[in-house]
């Protein structure tokens, strides 16, 4: 498919041919597998402002006709050769599959689609190879709804270059937020918190995903989309002192008193491991009925007087 879509590179001719090609040379370069309606027309959008691909001047002719109009032409024109074509698991017309990028999954997808979202949780957990369960679901981070529409805003003046009056003036789509249940099979379970996540991108792809600290804030914070508490204890045991300086660090600017509670728990109760900072974790605890190891469990009398934390999950075989 790949020698598809060079040959349609090489071969096509005419005016919006010319404009096909080079948006059909762009997608060839991505390392992502779908493109969003709004990608795909900011792409031909800048193309058609700044007339050139690459430093090779585009033949445009159809000056007349309007930005929308020949977006419109070339998507067409990429579709019935097979370029591209609709992504069945999202509403019509938003997400296209790009020919021949097969070697991806359900996490690239999901943020080729949101440009603000990362894989998360037990999802990164197995990314990174702390957790040997194999997830059922995608667990996905974004922003929250309002933070996510005031991101999107500026990435839309970021990307226009220059030319957002003239975008938004034609009624091209614009970057919103895409909603989905399911990806290639894949449930997902999408989490949107006032928190700022902590990424990086996978080379080579489009996918991002939690740092490896981050991961562990987000074990302490959200145990149930993690395995469970018990399973968050495993980890801590098995990865805690291979990691200990990046969980750390990470609890340590981002994590609230009662996570750092938690944290400080797990290393010494669990790796059994000690810090000079862990002091002055506990100078921070208070006592409060709200104060648990695992956060929705019932409180349990079972105490830890140290980290004024009830210990309200079965740590047998753990500890």
């Amino acid at each position: 498919m790949i020698y598809v879509l060079r040959t349609y590179i090489i071969e096509l001719h005419g005016t919006f041919m010319k404009l096909s090609q080079a948006t059909a040379s762009h997608l060839l370069d991505l390392d992502q597998p779908v493109i969003s309606d709004y990608e795909i027309s900011i792409l031909i959008f800048s193309l058609l402002t700044k007339k050139r691909f690459h430093g090779q001047k585009l033949e445009i002719t159809d000056n007349d006709s309007s930005y929308s109009l020949q977006v419109k032409n070339v998507i067409t024109s990429l579709k019935e050769f097979g370029i591209i074509e609709p992504h069945k698991d999202f509403p019509k017309g938003k997400v296209f599959r790009i020919t021949g990028k097969k070697s991806y999954t359900a996490g690239d997808i999901v943020c080729a689609v949101d440009p603000f979202a990362y894989v998360s949780h037990i999802s990164a957990m197995d990314f990174h190879g702390l957790t040997e369960r194999i997830p059922k679901v995608l667990y996905v981070s974004s922003p929250s709804p309002h933070e996510w529409t005031e991101s999107g805003r500026k990435k839309m003046e970021k990307d226009s270059k220059g030319h957002i009056k003239d975008y938004l003036r034609e009624d091209l789509p614009r970057l919103t937020r895409i909603l989905y249940q399911k990806i290639e099979k894949h449930p997902i379970i999408q989490y949107s918190s006032i928190h700022r996540g902590a990424f990086r991108k996978i080379e080579g792809r489009s996918m991002r995903v939690s740092t490896i600290g981050r991961t562990f804030l987000d074990m302490v914070r959200e145990p149930d989309y993690c395995g469970g508490t018990r399973h968050v204890a495993e980890i801590f045991r098995d990865f805690g002192p291979q990691y200990k300086k990046i969980i750390i660090d990470e609890i340590s600017r981002h994590g609230t008193k009662i996570e750092k509670a938690r944290t400080g728990y797990y290393f010494e109760e669990i790796c059994h491991i000690g810090d000079s900072i862990f002091d002055e974790w506990v100078s921070e605890a208070q006592r409060g009925g709200s104060r648990k190891l695992d956060p929705k469990n019932e409180f349990s009398p079972n105490f830890s007087e140290r980290w004024c934390l009830s210990i309200n999950v079965d740590l047998d075989g753990i500890v």
